[in-house]
């Protein structure tokens, strides 16, 4: 492979534009960020217009031939195509192209092997990876038998590619094992803390939107962020005081992306499963991005596909400092910028007047003999007004209908 003196692979990036779509500029400029994500050097970018993708080699004759000119001239080492690649075009464009040529998929996989910090996330994207590799050996069963052929090969042995098809089976069995002992202590965590009542919200959006940023103005706790596509990639829990002693737990999930490759969908099904249960979801957006309504409609796709569309939401149009106009196209929307010095003070207002919209008003009168349980209401239940009397404690404030029970214990009187 020929490499930059810095180490970086120097590639080349294709497109076909089928011309259906409008966002297929958008997608390009996606996909070189992805190459610079996962540091790669770009060199340059070959774009086709066609009625269809070539069944064989994905783009024509004569851009193929264009693109081995780039190769040549540039000292590509790899090609990647803004598409999911069918194995028989990434096996034919090796052959005449003479360098490594990968998918926008595989290019989504590579990162996410880089990002995954955690023991689960790490286990995910190998599945991920194995479950994309495995349909791909079958383009290169010729090559593979070959490297198993001679002396001890011979007679109803297998081939050395079933041996390989039945390592990766092998692999993906076991990872898949490993999984589901992960997920058993993660449902434990997740059921304890539905049971406690406290109030559960849920950050999503596209990658690169800004979540992480979101979470560590809310929490005021250190959590990777960065300017790059997919920064964060594992779940990360943090409980959160928003008002007096209300406690609600924020979760940051991984970042959604146009064309999300299906595996790593279904391989990271658990960890979104820590948005399916929550009260809100915070979708946060790019509000300097020229196409945020395309990701819009990306993020709203992915939560269809997963059941998500009928968990409450609340649109965040985050970056508002680098833009001079903005029209939003989802309501119920906050606009601002997470920078900003007021950004704690306006997302608790937003998600406080959310919480009360979600919830129940209630009137409680708490006897100076319950008065110790005082602290474990303010964990579950928003405190609008607390008066002292003769009696007690008067409290007025909003509670979730489904934690309404949870005020029984104070006195039957609870209206």
């Amino acid at each position: 492979m020929i490499e930059t003196q810095k180490g970086q692979e120097r590639v080349l990036l294709v497109g076909v534009d089928l011309q259906e779509s409008d966002h297929f500029a958008m997608s390009m400029q996606e996909l070189e960020s992805l190459a610079k994500t996962a540091g790669a050097k770009v060199k340059g970018k070959v774009v086709q217009k066609r009625e269809r993708y070539d069944s064989k080699t994905f783009v024509g004759s004569g851009k193929l031939e264009e693109i081995a000119e780039w190769i040549e001239a540039e000292e590509v080492d790899t090609v990647i195509v803004n598409n999911r690649l069918t194995p028989r075009q990434n096996s034919n464009l090796e052959a005449i192209l003479g360098v490594k040529v990968i998918d926008r998929m595989q290019l989504i996989l590579d990162i996410f092997a880089l990002r995954a910090r955690s023991h689960e996330g790490k286990l995910q994207v190998h599945l991920a990876q194995l479950k994309y590799m495995l349909p791909r050996l079958v383009g290169q069963g010729i090559m593979l038998s070959r490297q198993a052929g001679g002396i001890g090969s011979r007679g109803p042995g297998e081939s050395q590619l079933e041996l390989n098809r039945r390592s990766i089976r092998n692999q993906i069995h076991d990872i898949e094992r490993q999984l589901k002992g992960v997920e058993k202590t993660r449902t434990r965590i997740r059921e304890k803390r539905l049971s406690s009542g406290i109030f559960k919200v849920g950050l999503i959006g596209y990658t690169n939107a800004g979540k992480s940023t979101i979470m560590n103005v809310l929490s005021r706790k250190a959590h990777y962020e960065a300017d790059e596509l997919f920064a964060t990639l594992d779940a990360t829990t943090k409980q959160v005081q928003l008002a007096d002693q209300f406690q609600m737990t924020l979760t940051d999930t991984v970042g959604f992306i146009q064309d999300l490759p299906t595996e790593l969908v279904s391989s990271f099904k658990s960890t979104l499963e820590e948005s399916r249960n929550v009260d809100l979801l915070l979708h946060v957006i790019d509000a300097s991005d020229f196409d945020h309504a395309r990701q819009e409609e990306v993020v709203l796709k992915i939560l269809e596909e997963l059941d998500m569309l009928e968990i409450p939401r609340m649109t965040l149009y985050n970056k508002a400092d680098l833009v001079e106009e903005f029209i939003p196209t989802l309501t119920p929307h906050v606009l601002l910028s997470a920078k900003s010095a007021s950004a704690k003070q306006d997302l608790q207002e937003a998600i406080q007047q959310k919480i009360k919209d979600l919830s129940e008003p209630f009137n409680l009168l708490v006897p100076f003999s319950k008065s110790y349980l005082l602290h474990e209401l303010t964990q579950f239940a928003l405190i609008e007004e607390s008066q002292l009397t003769e009696e007690g404690e008067h409290i007025s404030g909003y509670i979730l209908p489904e934690n309404r029970w949870r005020l029984e214990v104070f006195y039957d009187g609870a209206t």
